[in-house]
């Protein structure tokens, strides 16, 4: 707002109406920004501004940007008290037409699935692929030459180039696994072409 110019019949409700109450606030200046007036002395200035105001002084309780965040923390949480209801009604919904299904189709998969892993039946290679080939696979891979330091590092910097990172970059991860396994050897044990 320009000096001089008044806001009270809009605080008030007078000039125009709304559902919630209108929340005056004072932000902070381009000046105040340039002189880095930090946001915990803007928000005391603020208070003092409403608190001193002849104009707006009777309504400073209900002013500012701390009164502005629990009113809208309290409209927020009256909505979603009144929307846990229906959510959960369509949750339980969602259970039961499941549960029906499921009633429908039979056994869960899981338990049949669970017969056929041992035994000389067909699941029984699904088995012996995961609990003796993959771990044979992944026992002849070089990881103690493609992991090292330096290899980590180089491979790392040539993929993502010189950028300082927090967490294991993405290319050089996954050149890593490449550079370690050449084709997937999961995928090789899954498919039956498991190396020698």
């Amino acid at each position: 707002m320009d000096k001089g110019t008044n806001a009270l019949d809009v605080l008030e409700g007078r000039s125009y109406r709304l559902q919630h109450p209108w929340v005056g606030i004072v932000n902070r200046s381009q000046a105040d920004i340039n002189r880095n007036v930090d946001m915990i002395v803007a928000r005391r200035k603020e208070r003092e501004y409403f608190a001193t105001s002849p104009d707006y002084g009777h309504l400073s309780s209900k002013m500012g940007s701390e009164y502005l965040a629990k009113l809208l923390s309290k409209h927020l949480e009256s909505v979603i008290r009144a929307r846990i209801p229906s959510i959960t009604s369509l949750i339980n919904k969602s259970v039961e037409e499941l549960e029906s299904e499921m009633d429908h189709l039979g056994r869960p998969i899981a338990v049949d699935a669970g017969e056929h892993l041992d035994g000389g039946r067909p699941g029984g290679d699904i088995y012996g692929v995961f609990d003796n080939q993959l771990p044979a696979a992944l026992r002849k891979l070089p990881f103690d030459r493609h992991l090292s330091i330096q290899n980590v590092r180089k491979v790392v910097s040539e993929a993502d180039g010189y950028q300082p990172h927090l967490i294991a970059p993405e290319q050089g991860v996954e050149a890593l696994s490449d550079s370690v396994s050449g084709d997937s050897c999961c995928c090789k044990c899954v498919l039956g072409k498991v190396p020698g």
